[in-house]
C-alpha cells in the first residue's frame, strides 16, 4: 500500500472517530437515538473518499450543533425547577417569603450555637483562671501576716496589753452610739417630763446593716410604769422628738430614783434585740432647770427578767365588713419550767373581754413534756366593728396539770388600751384589714388576786 493511501485511510478512521463521538452527544443532549450513526458509519466506509468527504461535512455540522451542550443542560435544569415550583400551589411571593424564613432560622442556629461555644470557652477560660490565681507564694505571706497579728511577741502583749484593752472598751462603747435627751421638773405638779430626742450612730442590728430602733423610757426602782417611743425604720440615726410625762413624783422621792433610756432593735419575729441604755440618777441632775445633753449608750447589765417567763408568736387578723378577728397560735419558745422534771405540759388560752367581763373564751391543745411547743392552730370570734376599740384579747400559757390546778405561766393583753408591742401589734392589724398580722411578744407575769 502506498503510504498516501495509508495516510488517507487512517485521517478517514480518525475522522469517522470525531463524527462518532460527536454524534452520540448530540444525540445524548436532543434525546434522539443514535442508530442511524451506524448507517452513516457503513456508507462512509464503503463509499470510500466521498463518504469521506460526506463524514466530513456532517461532522461540522454535529460540531456546530454539539457546541452549546452545556447551556442546553443548564436550561433543562431550569425547565425542571420552574415545573416543580408551578406545581406548588402558592403564589410567588409567598414562596419567597418561606423561603426567606427558612434562612432566618437557619442563621439563627447558628448564632445561637456559635453563642453556646463562646460561653463554654469563657467558663473554662474562667476556671483555669480560677485554679492558677492561688499562688503558694502569697498563701505564705498572708500565713505569716496573720500569724504576726495572731501571736505576737510575748515582750509586746506585756507592754501593750493594759492599752489594748483601753482601747477596746472605748471602741466597744463608741460602737453602741449616743442619745439625745431632755428633762424638765414642775415642781408644782410634781411631774417630770422627758423628752426622747434623737440617736445618732447606732449599730446595725439587721443583715442589712441597718436597725428599726425604739426606746423605752421608765423609772427605776419601781419600773411600773413604762414609755414606748415609735419604731423607726432602717436608720442608724433616728430622730424621735417625743415626750414623756411621769405624774406623782414627789420631789422628796426623786432623788432616790433613777432614769432609764433603753434603745431596742424591732423585730416582728423574735425576740427584740437591746442596743444599748442611759441610766439617769436624777440626784446627779439640776432639776431646777430644763436639761438638755447627749450621753453614750452602755451596754444593758444583764438580761431583762422580762424575758424568764418565756416568748409566743401569734398574728391577728381582722375583717370589718364580716366582724371576724382570727388569731392563730403559732408557737412558744423558753417557756417558764413548771414540772419537777424541769419541763411544762402547756396550752393556750384565750379570753376576749369587753368592759372588763369575759365574753368567749378558747384554747388551744396541750403539748406535752415541753418548753418550745407549737401549735398553728386558729380561732375566730365574731367582733362588729363597733366594738373592736372596746374589746380586749387576753393570751394566757397555762401549764396542764391533771392533778392539781393548771398554773399559768404569763399572759399577753391586746386592746386599744394596751401599751408597747402589744398596742402596736393590734394597731397594725387595724391599720391593715383582711390581712394576718403576726408578732412575738414577751410573757407578762400574772397580776395578783386580790
Amino acid at each position: 500500500m502506498p503510504p498516501s493511501s495509508f495516510q488517507s485511510a487512517f485521517g478517514m478512521d480518525t475522522l469517522r472517530r470525531l463524527r462518532r463521538a460527536a454524534e452520540e452527544t448530540a444525540a445524548a443532549a436532543t434525546g434522539q437515538p443514535a442508530a442511524e450513526d451506524g448507517g452513516a458509519d457503513t456508507g462512509a466506509d464503503a463509499g470510500g473518499d466521498a463518504g469521506g468527504d460526506a463524514g466530513v461535512t456532517q461532522m461540522a455540522v454535529d460540531s456546530g450543533t454539539a457546541g452549546p451542550t452545556g447551556p442546553s443542560q443548564l436550561d433543562a435544569m431550569k425547565d425542571k425547577m420552574m415545573g416543580l415550583i408551578d406545581k406548588i400551589p402558592l403564589p410567588m411571593w409567598a414562596i419567597v417569603l418561606i423561603a426567606i424564613g427558612v434562612l432566618l432560622i437557619l442563621l439563627l442556629c447558628c448564632f445561637c450555637m456559635c453563642k453556646k461555644c463562646c460561653k463554654k470557652r469563657k467558663k473554662k477560660d474562667g476556671k483555669k483562671g480560677l485554679k492558677g490565681a492561688v499562688d503558694l507564694k502569697s498563701v505564705q505571706l498572708l500565713g505569716s501576716t496573720m500569724k504576726e497579728k495572731v501571736q505576737p511577741d510575748l515582750e509586746e502583749l506585756g507592754e501593750n496589753m493594759e492599752d489594748n484593752e483601753d482601747a477596746e472598751s472605748t471602741k466597744s462603747e463608741v460602737k453602741l452610739g449616743k442619745l439625745q435627751f431632755s428633762l424638765d421638773y414642775d415642781f408644782q405638779k410634781a411631774e417630770l417630763s422627758v423628752g426622747v430626742i434623737q440617736g445618732a450612730d447606732l449599730p446595725g442590728m439587721d443583715m442589712s446593716g441597718t436597725s428599726d430602733p425604739y426606746v423605752k423610757v421608765y423609772l427605776l426602782p419601781e419600773k411600773k410604769k413604762k414609755y414606748e417611743t415609735k419604731v423607726h425604720r432602717k436608720t442608724l440615726n433616728p430622730v424621735f422628738n417625743e415626750t414623756f410625762v411621769f405624774k406623782n413624783v414627789p420631789y422628796a422621792e426623786i432623788g432616790s430614783k433613777t432614769l432609764v433610756f433603753a434603745i431596742y432593735d424591732f423585730d416582728r419575729f423574735s425576740k427584740h434585740d437591746q442596743i444599748g441604755q442611759v441610766q439617769v440618777p436624777l440626784n446627779s441632775v439640776d432639776l431646777g432647770r430644763v436639761v438638755e445633753e447627749w450621753r453614750d449608750l452602755t451596754s444593758p447589765e444583764s438580761e431583762e427578767k422580762e424575758n424568764k417567763l418565756g416568748d409566743i408568736c401569734f398574728s391577728l387578723r381582722y375583717v370589718p365588713t364580716a366582724g371576724k378577728l382570727t388569731i392563730v397560735i403559732l408557737e412558744a419558745k423558753n417557756l417558764k419550767k413548771m414540772d419537777v422534771g424541769g419541763l411544762s405540759d402547756p396550752y393556750v388560752k384565750l379570753s376576749l373581754m369587753l368592759n372588763g367581763k369575759r365574753i368567749k373564751k378558747k384554747k388551744t391543745t396541750i403539748k406535752k413534756c415541753t418548753l418550745n411547743p407549737y401549735y398553728n392552730e386558729s380561732f375566730s370570734f365574731e367582733v362588729p366593728f363597733e366594738q373592736i376599740q372596746k374589746v380586749t384579747l387576753i393570751v394566757t400559757v397555762v401549764d396542764y396539770d391533771r392533778i392539781g390546778t393548771s398554773e399559768p405561766i404569763g399572759r399577753v393583753v391586746l386592746g386599744c388600751n394596751s401599751t408597747g408591742t402589744e398596742l402596736r401589734h393590734w394597731s397594725d392589724m387595724l391599720a391593715n384589714p383582711r390581712r394576718p398580722i403576726a408578732q412575738w411578744h414577751t410573757l407578762q407575769e400574772m397580776p395578783e388576786k386580790n
